[in-house]
């Protein structure tokens, strides 16, 4: 057997190879570089939104803090000069005030009527819109919008024009009608009188909305659970009592938040409808915060103000992120 033909038989002998670096691969450090720059990425998109948020809400609130802690006047205000610090001088002067404490419970009483009404007429339009037809509950739908999308001065010029004691539709309404002499009555000599119409420019604004997000919980609710309660021998109170409301109950406590929200911050309705200059009668938390600063000239005791309102809608308001935050984790 020749040297060849034994080289031949001989098996085959495996060689380490060095596994060779793809062209396309980055190297390790290329890799943690790009990783780093994909995680940077979001927070690079949103950075804009924050300044954005920043400029026009952390910093007006830094400033008014700032301002609640001096005494600004006229001419610091316009000059730029430091105003002096007086520390919580201004939040004594309010604390002790008895205005502002009649001021404080008329607030509140009025957002409780607000919010009560509101809520109760918006899910009672919400559980009408289930039992509609299709092209009635699109029509429906189609006005709630027109209504909330409406403009505040629109809104409030037609109350005002419906509440007209020589023109008014309401007055008109009740001589001609139901045949109360109401002819040349002025709704808003009586305080309750024109709360009661402020409040229904305020409900009238707020009712789309709670109308329809109640109606969007409303489909949530299964049908086969509220036909078995009622074959059970549930009356319509008990199906909505065990059945509609543990379902809609996040939802409605939800809107329910938010309407005390805004109901205690009211300020455009009041001071649109009363001509720019409301009474001493009709000052809620907004406008006496407005009239101190501007009308009197003491815009530290407005920033003062402003910060109490906060601190009073600071327990709603951790409420209300509870309640998003259980509803997230219940999604």
């Amino acid at each position: 057997m020749s040297a060849a033909d034994m080289k031949a038989a001989d098996p085959p002998v495996a060689v380490a190879r060095v596994p060779e670096r793809s062209g396309s691969q980055p190297p390790a450090g290329g890799q943690r570089k790009r990783r780093k720059a994909g995680a940077l990425l979001p927070y690079l998109l949103i950075a804009p939104a924050f300044v954005a948020i920043a400029a026009v809400f952390v910093w007006p609130l830094i400033k008014t803090i700032l301002m609640s802690f001096q005494d600004v006047g006229r001419r610091e205000l316009w000059t730029g000069e430091a105003a002096p610090w007086v520390g919580f001088e201004q939040f004594t002067n309010i604390l002790g005030d008895g205005e502002f404490w009649a001021v404080v419970w008329r607030t509140v009483i009025f957002m409780v009527a607000c919010v009560v009404a509101t809520m109760g007429i918006g899910l009672g339009i919400s559980m009408l819109m289930q039992r509609m037809d299709t092209w009635v509950r699109l029509l429906l739908t189609a006005a709630l919008v027109a209504a909330w999308s409406m403009p505040l001065l629109v809104a409030t010029s037609i109350f005002r024009w419906f509440a007209d004691s020589d023109y008014g539709v309401l007055n008109m309404v009740l001589t001609k009608y139901l045949g109360i002499d109401a002819q040349g009555h002025n709704w808003f000599l009586d305080p309750k009188q024109g709360f009661l119409i402020i409040g229904a420019v305020v409900v009238w604004g707020a009712i789309p909305f709670v109308a329809v997000t109640l109606y969007a919980a409303l489909t949530q609710v299964p049908r086969e659970l509220e036909e078995a309660a009622a074959l059970d021998g549930a009356g319509v109170a008990g199906v909505f009592r065990y059945v509609t409301w543990p379902v809609i109950k996040p939802v409605f406590q939800m809107v329910a938040t938010l309407s005390v929200l805004w109901d205690f911050n009211i300020f455009g309705q009041i001071f649109l409808i009363r001509g720019n200059k409301p009474e001493p009668e009709y000052s809620v938390l907004g406008i006496y915060s407005f009239e101190k600063a501007f009308e009197s000239n003491s815009f530290s005791q407005g920033a003062a103000i402003s910060l109490i309102t906060v601190l009073l809608l600071s327990g709603v308001a951790v409420y209300y992120l509870r309640q998003l935050l259980k509803i997230g984790e219940v999604e």
